[in-house]
């Protein structure tokens, strides 16, 4: 995801630095460090200069604004007269093994349908805190790749190994929806389905030179609706695991220009975060507007790394 749309204001840029690199989350697995060094010797940080978020390419594209007003506090502007009309995505049957009994909600970030739909995505909803748009269009690489397509290819095969291991997994969407969900709802599907964790995959947009990864997790918050004081210990557990497993699994580092090295950022602006009652992580898997990172996120073999990486970390942490 780009740090432009409804859960995300773009945090001032600066120049990206590999200085001694203290990778905290490396702790976690023993086969981290060597995932970093392999990084290393195939790539360099690049200039982290200025912002790129141009939109992703879509057929109706011209329509979709790339970035969307911020509110900072007010009334939500009029709701669009059309909303999706599918539930959201059933829960798959799980086999038996470690995880039965467990439930895991899997975000899937944006929708390719929401280029089709700017007057409903950018209508403002309530996250607690403030209020933001529904939904954003979501970044893309160069070459028009989207994060919607991404997100989606990830989330279902996370989906497959957690099922694998018992898990009954519920997504948010499952690309059976014209549009959406809204950030808001997003959080209902996985409060409604009292998962034992959550996780909304994205990929970041941001100036080529940034790579790496990063995983954002909930600050506490107890605004309006929101009320995360309950799941800051349990998500940062959670998150901490998937960075460590991904790591290990994929080899990448963590972000170069959020984060300082560890691969985690704490955020408490986020619907998706705020408005969670469960344990709950976005993880930004890479930035598509870097030609490096980019070759990664649009290979399938490394997306099944990804959602390996994912996956792990979300077993490990519901084995505790």
């Amino acid at each position: 995801m780009s740090y432009v749309g409804p859960d995300f204001e773009p945090p001032r840029p600066r120049r990206s630095r590999r200085g001694p690199l203290t990778v905290a989350v490396a702790a976690l697995v023993p086969g981290a460090l060597a995932g970093w060094l392999v990084w290393q010797a195939v790539g360099d940080s690049g200039d982290g200069g200025g912002s790129d978020k141009t939109a992703p390419r879509s057929p109706s594209s011209s329509s979709a604004p790339a970035t969307a007003s911020h509110k900072a506090d007010g009334k939500p502007s009029t709701p669009a007269t059309s909303t999706p009309t599918r539930k959201p995505s059933a829960s798959r049957p799980a086999g038996s093994g470690p995880l039965t009994g467990k439930v895991v909600a899997i975000d899937p970030g944006h929708n390719a349908g929401n280029f089709q739909h700017t007057a409903d995505i950018n209508r403002q909803v309530d996250i607690g805190t403030n209020w933001k748009e529904c939904d954003t269009t979501g970044t893309s690489t160069n070459a028009g790749y989207t994060e919607a397509e991404f997100t989606l290819d990830v989330a279902r095969r996370a989906r497959t190994l957690l099922q694998e291991q018992g898990a009954t997994v519920v997504f948010t969407h499952d690309g059976d929806r014209p549009w959406g969900p809204c950030v808001d709802e997003r959080a209902r599907i996985g409060n409604k389905a009292h998962a034992d964790a959550a996780v909304s995959v994205h990929a970041d947009g941001v100036a080529a030179g940034n790579r790496g990864f990063h995983v954002i997790l909930p600050g506490s918050v107890h605004a309006g609706a929101a009320d995360t004081r309950p799941i800051v210990g349990p998500s940062k557990d959670l998150g901490e695991r998937i960075a460590g497993n991904f790591v290990r699994v994929t080899g990448s580092a963590p972000a170069n220009y959020i984060g300082d090295g560890t691969g985690l950022v704490t955020r408490e602006d986020l619907g998706g975060l705020n408005l969670s009652t469960v344990p709950k992580v976005f993880i930004e898997c890479g930035n598509m507007r870097d030609s490096k990172d980019a070759a990664l996120l649009t290979s399938g073999a490394w997306r099944e790394k990804a959602a390996r990486g994912i996956s792990e970390g979300i077993v490990s942490f519901l084995h505790g």
